[in-house]
C-alpha cells in the first residue's frame, strides 16, 4: 500500500472531469505532465468546485485510485503556475484535513446525522 515516507506527491492544477478513471488520469500524467504514471509517485487531481480530489498511485502491479469528496466546504489550494506542484507529506496531510497548504486554516469538524 501507499508508503508516504518516500513517495513524491504532485498536485495537478487544472480541474478535471471527474468521470475520468485510472486510464484517463494516467494519460494526463504521461501526456501533460511528461511523467511516468507507474513511477510510484502520487498524483492528485481536483474538480472545478474544489470539493473533490482524485489521487492516482501505482503499486507493484496496478493502480490505486483514491477519491475524497467534502460534504461541506472546499479544499484550499494555492494558485499553481506550471504543469504540477510538488507537495510535502505534511502539506498532503493538511490538504486532506481541509487546511490551506500555505495558511493553515481548517474546516470545522462536521457531525453527520444522516446520509441524504
Amino acid at each position: 500500500m501507499l508508503s508516504p515516507a518516500n513517495t513524491k506527491i504532485w498536485l495537478y492544477p487544472t480541474p478535471i472531469d471527474f468521470r475520468k478513471g485510472m486510464d484517463s488520469l494516467s494519460y494526463i500524467v504521461a501526456d501533460r505532465l511528461k511523467m511516468n504514471p507507474a513511477s510510484g509517485q502520487l498524483f492528485i487531481f481536483r474538480n472545478k468546485g474544489l470539493t473533490k480530489l482524485k489521487m492516482l498511485y501505482w503499486e507493484d502491479n496496478g493502480y490505486w485510485l483514491f477519491y475524497k469528496r467534502l460534504s461541506k466546504g472546499k479544499f484550499i489550494l494555492p494558485k499553481i503556475s506550471g504543469a504540477a506542484m510538488g507537495i510535502s507529506r505534511q502539506q498532503f496531510s493538511w490538504l486532506l484535513s481541509g487546511l490551506s497548504l500555505l495558511e493553515k486554516t481548517s474546516h470545522n469538524p462536521l457531525k453527520v446525522q444522516h446520509i441524504y
